[in-house]
């Protein structure tokens, strides 16, 4: 193993598994210091630089307060696509893929028009752009700096979406219609802070995380209510939701005046996603 490797295991045995570490040393000197697998398994030489030295070991300081690797190294892979993350969008997960996977699956060979509501870092929005040519997509984010990722990864993947800032929440103006509306809205409780990670709870933004106790459907409610005023007739409505939530979720939307509901579990075997659609 070459020495960089084994100085980062050393740094991280304190505070993460041994598997945790080894990946995180993989990931780090194969994604930031461009090594091979050959120079980072083989024992083949290559000369680490101080000025390398010292970036990593600002890394190795950022980790030790467990800061999520993606945002360290600026990226995650989502849909086969490199996207630029940073704190202030949530970091793509697998689980959204395949909400992404279904979305393009019934969407495939149509014109057709989707919003992404809650873009974040532009991931949902940009993958149904790269895989359905003849789709026009927008993304609405309350967050500007979500929108700023956003564009910029848009911009990198040279995609066309129109981005706007929106709070769903509050009174929403739109002269638009679509096929389809997507999102991955905020949807964990305040009360289930105390199962989640470090990582998780003190780095990706609270805002697209968190909803109260007291109603834990209030974006699935909202955007749902938007859905009845600007989705065309037998237009599909998709969400990625809480697992705990699955049958409050299907019963809001039937309340709703929508038909045809579908509970879909994730790769974990978790329900994670629905679909509906506007009678």
């Amino acid at each position: 193993m070459h020495p960089v490797y084994q100085k980062i295991k050393q740094e991280l045995k304190e505070y993460y598994s041994d598997s945790e570490a080894t990946a995180l040393a993989r990931m780090l000197l194969m994604e930031k210091f461009c090594f091979s697998k050959l120079e980072l398994f083989g024992g083949k030489d290559k000369q680490v630089f101080k000025k390398d030295l010292d970036v990593l070991d600002e890394m190795l300081s950022r980790l030790k307060i467990y800061e999520p690797i993606q945002y360290i190294l600026g990226k995650e892979i989502f849909c086969g696509l490199e996207f630029e993350v940073d704190k202030n969008v949530l970091i793509p997960r697998p689980e959204t893929q395949e909400l992404v996977e279904w979305v393009i699956s019934d969407s495939i060979n149509k014109t057709t028009r989707i919003l992404d509501i809650g873009t974040g870092s532009g991931c949902i929005a940009i993958s149904l752009v790269k895989n359905l040519p003849q789709a026009k997509v927008d993304a609405w984010d309350i967050s500007p700096g979500a929108l700023h990722v956003a564009e910029k990864n848009a911009g990198i993947h040279e995609v066309c979406i129109e981005f706007r800032l929106i709070d769903v929440l509050k009174e929403v103006s739109v002269n638009q219609v679509y096929d389809t509306i997507v999102s991955n809205p905020p949807y964990i409780t305040e009360q289930e802070k105390s199962d989640m990670d470090s990582n998780v709870l003190d780095w990706e933004p609270s805002g697209a995380l968190f909803v109260p106790n007291e109603d834990p459907l209030i974006f699935y409610r909202r955007i749902a209510q938007i859905g009845k005023q600007i989705l065309k007739k037998n237009g599909a409505l998709y969400f990625e939701i809480n697992r705990s939530y699955g049958k409050e979720t299907l019963e809001l939307l039937l309340e709703l005046g929508y038909q045809k509901v579908q509970l879909r579990e994730d790769c974990f075997g978790n329900q994670r996603m629905i679909k509906a659609i506007r009678p």
